[in-house]
């Protein structure tokens, strides 16, 4: 019976663990020295305009936010608030409805 206990509690510590690392591949786009939070009013200008990955980035640096994210009506979300990321929501065709930030 005590094997199984080992077992179980090192495979309890290989997943707890296999928690802590991080994706050293992926990169986070950097905003321009200086800003740490978003504004959203600046981004305000995409409301109206079709999603593409242009106006992503382009709204993300006038707002000065680190990150940003185009969200779709039926997107899977993370709802943790977050200071430095810019959301442009948009409808079922694409076109942004919504300027946020968090």
């Amino acid at each position: 019976m005590s094997w199984k206990l080992v077992s179980l509690g090192s495979l309890l510590a290989v997943l707890a663990l296999s928690g802590c690392s991080t994706a050293s591949s992926v990169k986070e786009p950097v905003a321009e020295a200086g800003h740490s939070r978003c504004d959203a009013k600046s981004a305000a200008f995409a409301v109206g305009q079709k999603a593409s990955a242009q106006l992503l980035e382009q709204a993300r640096i006038k707002a000065g936010a680190q990150n940003a994210r185009i969200l779709m009506p039926h997107d899977v979300m993370t709802l943790e608030y977050r200071s430095d990321r810019l959301n442009l929501n948009a409808d079922d065709a694409g076109i942004i409805t919504r300027v946020n930030c968090g």
